[in-house]
């Protein structure tokens, strides 16, 4: 991806689209998502003057920055019922604009499950009913944190997929249907699909996306054997903001750790899975995107709580004796995957003390905080708790 600098306006572009690029004259490059016929094939970076990129510099960008295009393939896409859970503090702007580009979905079967964890007044409850969707329910649950907020979703949830977004995102119309579609593969226990910029128009937006993991647009499945890299890395697994489940297998695994905090408990649960001897599939068409945030110090504070929560993650993992020996099989690469060098390198030190603390105060309030584990002659181990017996409503 070549490097923004300046206002980027943020789009989609068909790969056979032979017209020109115009937009307001104040942008200075365009990131494109190019697609075929739905299929997401990859993002590109173009120069604009006053506004306005020619097709032949569109279509050399594609040539450079994605390279050929080759055959096209079928999208897997199904309308198997499906529960969308998306847990939300403090931000009913943004959950609305969540919520609604669900609903505007082609899925005739979605339930969304907003999840309102330790609110601090009722404006997401009213929002949510001022949709006034039979589609939409609201839980109000009182422990604090997108990890126990995922896992209330995963109690109330009766559809047999269930997938999670934020309240900072808005899906694709197409979105649902191709979540859905992963799940056709019976091997696949869970999916993840790309999270693109919304919007790069502050310098706050693109210092913001400069900290996230590049999105990937090549389909691939994820399993312990076979692969050469445990998968820890955030670019390989994907995001909390753009993943599904199997219900029943999300609850055998043990749901989510709530010592986890952001960028760490959406990957965790990830690499449990893998290592638990189940499929994660990437699905490049089901895509989301993502707005960032647009305040200097908040977009610090995120950078710097989503390295703690990595960094968490590779201390769980090191003080299990399955994940230690799953990680110390393959190459030290594994742990550069895990913890870019953007990231802070005060949160990176910090993040296993943090975790440590956060377990103790988990387990102590109830929370869930899952063990790693590896199938045993053939065999997943039982959870070593009984599903969900802490949450409220279980």
């Amino acid at each position: 991806m070549v490097p923004e600098h300046g206002p980027t306006w943020v789009g989609r572009t068909e790969v056979d689209d032979l017209a020109g690029l115009q937009v307001e004259p104040g942008y200075r490059h365009a990131r494109l998502l190019v697609t075929a016929g739905g299929d997401a094939l990859g993002e590109i970076t173009v120069g604009l003057r006053r506004g306005v990129a020619d097709a032949v510099g569109r279509a050399e960008a594609v040539r450079l920055q994605i390279g050929p295009v080759h055959a096209r393939r079928s999208v897997p896409s199904s309308d198997e019922p499906l529960t969308v859970v998306v847990p939300t503090r403090r931000r009913p702007e943004g959950l609305l604009r969540t919520v609604r580009s669900v609903l505007a979905g082609d899925h005739p079967a979605v339930t969304v499950l907003v999840v309102d964890h330790d609110p601090a007044d009722d404006r997401t409850r009213l929002a949510v009913d001022a949709l006034a969707d039979p589609r939409v329910y609201y839980l109000r649950d009182t422990c604090r944190g997108a990890a126990a907020a995922r896992n209330r979703g995963l109690v109330a949830a009766t559809t047999g997929i269930v997938a999670f977004t934020d309240d900072d995102t808005e899906v694709d119309p197409g979105w649902a249907r191709r979540v859905a579609g992963a799940f056709l593969d019976p091997q696949v226990a869970g999916m993840t699909g790309p999270v693109l910029a919304a919007r790069l128009d502050l310098d706050q937006e693109r210092v913001a996306d400069l900290a996230r993991p590049r999105a990937q647009f090549r389909p691939r499945r994820i399993a312990l054997e076979g692969t050469a890299l445990l998968p820890l890395s955030r670019s390989l697994l994907g995001a909390g903001s753009n993943m599904a489940v199997r219900a029943d297998v999300a609850r055998a695994v043990g749901g989510f750790d709530e010592a986890l905090g952001p960028g760490g408990d959406d990957a965790e649960f990830l690499v449990r899975l893998v290592l638990g001897g189940h499929v994660v599939a990437h699905e490049p068409a089901a895509w989301v995107r993502h707005h960032h945030a647009t305040d200097g110090e908040q977009v610090r504070a995120l950078a710097e709580a989503r390295a703690a929560g990595l960094a968490g993650v590779v201390t769980k993992v090191l003080l299990s004796a399955p994940g230690r020996a799953a990680l110390l099989r393959r190459v030290p690469g594994a742990l550069r995957s895990t913890l870019p060098l953007e990231m802070p390198r005060t949160a990176l030190v910090s993040g296993p003390l943090r975790y440590l603390w956060a377990r103790g105060r988990a387990r102590r309030s109830g929370g869930r905080v899952p063990p790693l584990a590896v199938p045993v002659g053939g065999r997943h181990p039982e959870p070593a708790t009984v599903w969900p017996a802490h949450l409220p409503g279980a």
